[in-house]
Protein backbone atom coordinates (compact mmCIF):
# COMPACT_ATOMS: atom_id res chain seq x y z
CA UNK A 1 0.00 0.00 0.00
CA UNK A 2 2.85 2.40 0.42
CA UNK A 3 3.65 2.05 -2.96
CA UNK A 4 0.60 2.58 -3.98
CA UNK A 5 0.13 6.02 -1.96
CA UNK A 6 3.81 7.06 -3.34
CA UNK A 7 2.09 6.55 -6.75
CA UNK A 8 -0.78 8.62 -6.00
CA UNK A 9 1.05 11.85 -4.55
CA UNK A 10 2.84 11.12 -7.78
CA UNK A 11 0.46 11.15 -10.25
CA UNK A 12 -1.32 14.13 -8.57
CA UNK A 13 1.65 16.18 -7.92
CA UNK A 14 2.15 15.53 -11.85
CA UNK A 15 -1.18 16.44 -13.18
CA UNK A 16 -2.29 13.01 -13.84
CA UNK A 17 -5.58 13.00 -12.08
CA UNK A 18 -6.86 9.85 -14.10
CA UNK A 19 -3.86 7.72 -12.83
CA UNK A 20 -4.61 9.06 -9.49
CA UNK A 21 -8.17 7.94 -9.70
CA UNK A 22 -7.18 4.92 -10.99
CA UNK A 23 -4.89 4.32 -8.09
CA UNK A 24 -7.69 5.32 -5.46
CA UNK A 25 -10.46 3.38 -7.09
CA UNK A 26 -7.51 0.19 -6.48
CA UNK A 27 -6.69 1.45 -2.68
CA UNK A 28 -10.48 1.37 -1.90
CA UNK A 29 -10.29 -2.27 -3.62
CA UNK A 30 -8.18 -3.61 -1.53
CA UNK A 31 -9.23 -1.55 1.88
CA UNK A 32 -12.78 -3.47 0.82
CA UNK A 33 -11.19 -7.07 0.31
CA UNK A 34 -9.31 -6.67 4.03
CA UNK A 35 -12.54 -6.13 5.76
CA UNK A 36 -14.15 -8.87 3.83
CA UNK A 37 -11.43 -11.12 4.64
CA UNK A 38 -11.48 -10.14 8.49
CA UNK A 39 -15.76 -10.78 8.34
CA UNK A 40 -15.15 -13.75 6.33
CA UNK A 41 -12.65 -15.36 9.28
CA UNK A 42 -15.02 -14.16 11.98
CA UNK A 43 -18.05 -15.76 10.25
CA UNK A 44 -15.44 -19.43 10.19
CA UNK A 45 -15.17 -18.69 14.07
CA UNK A 46 -18.77 -18.51 14.79
CA UNK A 47 -20.14 -21.63 12.45
CA UNK A 48 -17.49 -23.94 14.27
CA UNK A 49 -19.09 -22.61 17.66
CA UNK A 50 -22.34 -23.38 16.12
CA UNK A 51 -20.71 -26.47 14.75
CA UNK A 52 -19.77 -27.91 17.79
CA UNK A 53 -23.13 -26.91 19.59
CA UNK A 54 -25.14 -29.04 16.94
CA UNK A 55 -23.33 -31.58 17.05
CA UNK A 56 -22.27 -31.93 20.86
CA UNK A 57 -25.80 -30.16 21.83
CA UNK A 58 -24.34 -28.06 24.69
CA UNK A 59 -23.38 -24.79 24.86
CA UNK A 60 -20.52 -23.87 27.04
CA UNK A 61 -19.99 -20.44 28.61
CA UNK A 62 -16.64 -20.29 25.89
CA UNK A 63 -18.50 -21.57 22.70
CA UNK A 64 -21.11 -18.42 23.76
CA UNK A 65 -18.29 -16.06 24.07
CA UNK A 66 -16.89 -17.30 20.70
CA UNK A 67 -20.29 -16.79 19.03
CA UNK A 68 -21.39 -13.78 20.51
CA UNK A 69 -18.29 -11.78 20.09
CA UNK A 70 -17.48 -12.84 16.61
CA UNK A 71 -21.34 -11.57 15.80
CA UNK A 72 -20.36 -7.99 17.16
CA UNK A 73 -16.98 -7.88 15.42
CA UNK A 74 -19.20 -8.97 12.23
CA UNK A 75 -21.53 -6.05 12.89
CA UNK A 76 -19.01 -3.63 13.40
CA UNK A 77 -17.19 -4.49 10.16
CA UNK A 78 -19.24 -5.06 8.46
CA UNK A 79 -20.90 -1.49 9.10
CA UNK A 80 -19.01 1.23 6.11
CA UNK A 81 -17.87 4.56 7.59
CA UNK A 82 -21.17 6.19 6.46
CA UNK A 83 -22.51 4.31 9.24
CA UNK A 84 -25.44 3.73 6.69
CA UNK A 85 -24.83 0.97 4.70
CA UNK A 86 -22.78 -2.36 4.53
CA UNK A 87 -20.04 -4.40 2.91
CA UNK A 88 -22.49 -7.40 2.86
CA UNK A 89 -26.20 -6.82 2.33
CA UNK A 90 -28.57 -8.95 4.32
CA UNK A 91 -29.52 -11.27 1.48
CA UNK A 92 -25.96 -12.04 0.77
CA UNK A 93 -25.44 -13.49 4.04
CA UNK A 94 -26.80 -17.38 2.69
CA UNK A 95 -23.96 -17.40 0.06
CA UNK A 96 -21.43 -16.07 1.80
CA UNK A 97 -22.25 -18.93 4.99
CA UNK A 98 -22.53 -21.43 2.11
CA UNK A 99 -18.62 -20.34 0.88
CA UNK A 100 -17.67 -20.64 4.30
CA UNK A 101 -19.34 -23.76 6.05
CA UNK A 102 -16.88 -26.35 4.57
CA UNK A 103 -13.77 -24.62 6.03
CA UNK A 104 -15.47 -24.24 8.73
CA UNK A 105 -16.44 -28.24 9.62
CA UNK A 106 -12.68 -29.32 8.56
CA UNK A 107 -11.79 -26.82 11.10
CA UNK A 108 -14.11 -27.72 13.67
CA UNK A 109 -12.91 -31.35 13.22
CA UNK A 110 -10.41 -30.60 15.81
CA UNK A 111 -12.56 -29.24 18.29
CA UNK A 112 -16.08 -31.55 18.46
CA UNK A 113 -15.97 -34.29 20.84
CA UNK A 114 -11.84 -33.67 21.77
CA UNK A 115 -11.10 -34.39 17.58
CA UNK A 116 -12.93 -37.73 17.84
CA UNK A 117 -14.53 -37.26 14.09
CA UNK A 118 -12.69 -36.83 11.05
CA UNK A 119 -13.67 -34.52 8.68
CA UNK A 120 -16.21 -36.46 6.53
CA UNK A 121 -17.48 -38.19 9.19
CA UNK A 122 -18.41 -34.59 11.16
CA UNK A 123 -18.84 -33.29 7.36
CA UNK A 124 -22.01 -36.06 7.56
CA UNK A 125 -23.36 -35.40 10.87
CA UNK A 126 -23.89 -31.94 10.27
CA UNK A 127 -26.99 -30.43 9.38
CA UNK A 128 -25.90 -27.53 7.29
CA UNK A 129 -29.60 -26.23 6.54
CA UNK A 130 -29.66 -25.99 10.40
CA UNK A 131 -26.44 -24.40 10.33
CA UNK A 132 -26.96 -21.94 7.97
CA UNK A 133 -30.22 -20.75 9.32
CA UNK A 134 -29.27 -20.30 12.84
CA UNK A 135 -26.13 -18.15 11.65
CA UNK A 136 -28.36 -16.27 9.40
CA UNK A 137 -30.93 -15.38 12.54
CA UNK A 138 -27.62 -14.33 14.64
CA UNK A 139 -26.15 -11.75 11.56
CA UNK A 140 -29.87 -10.71 11.10
CA UNK A 141 -29.73 -9.22 14.11
CA UNK A 142 -26.92 -7.15 13.38
CA UNK A 143 -28.96 -5.40 11.16
CA UNK A 144 -31.93 -4.28 13.80
CA UNK A 145 -29.82 -3.82 16.77
CA UNK A 146 -27.49 -1.43 18.01
CA UNK A 147 -23.69 -2.47 19.23
CA UNK A 148 -24.98 -1.63 22.84
CA UNK A 149 -28.04 -4.13 22.58
CA UNK A 150 -26.73 -6.52 20.36
CA UNK A 151 -24.70 -8.82 23.43
CA UNK A 152 -28.52 -8.92 25.56
CA UNK A 153 -29.72 -10.10 22.26
CA UNK A 154 -27.23 -12.77 21.08
CA UNK A 155 -27.33 -13.67 24.60
CA UNK A 156 -31.33 -14.41 24.39
CA UNK A 157 -30.79 -16.11 21.17
CA UNK A 158 -28.18 -18.47 22.32
CA UNK A 159 -30.63 -19.86 24.96
CA UNK A 160 -32.65 -21.35 21.98
CA UNK A 161 -29.73 -23.70 20.97
CA UNK A 162 -29.01 -27.36 22.19
CA UNK A 163 -27.98 -26.80 25.84
CA UNK A 164 -28.64 -23.46 25.52
CA UNK A 165 -30.96 -22.86 28.44
CA UNK A 166 -28.61 -25.07 30.89
CA UNK A 167 -26.09 -22.73 29.67
CA UNK A 168 -28.20 -19.59 31.10
CA UNK A 169 -29.14 -21.27 34.21
CA UNK A 170 -25.24 -21.71 34.77
CA UNK A 171 -25.90 -25.86 34.81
Amino acid sequence: MTQELMDLRTSILEGRYMDALAIVDELEGMSKQAVLRNIESFLIRMLIHLIKNQVEERLTNSWAASIRDSVREIHKLNLKDNKTSYYIKLDEWPSAIEDELEAAIATATVEVSNGAYSPSQLSEMVDRSEIVQRAESLLDLTYSHSKKELPLVINDYLTQLPGGEDWHQGK
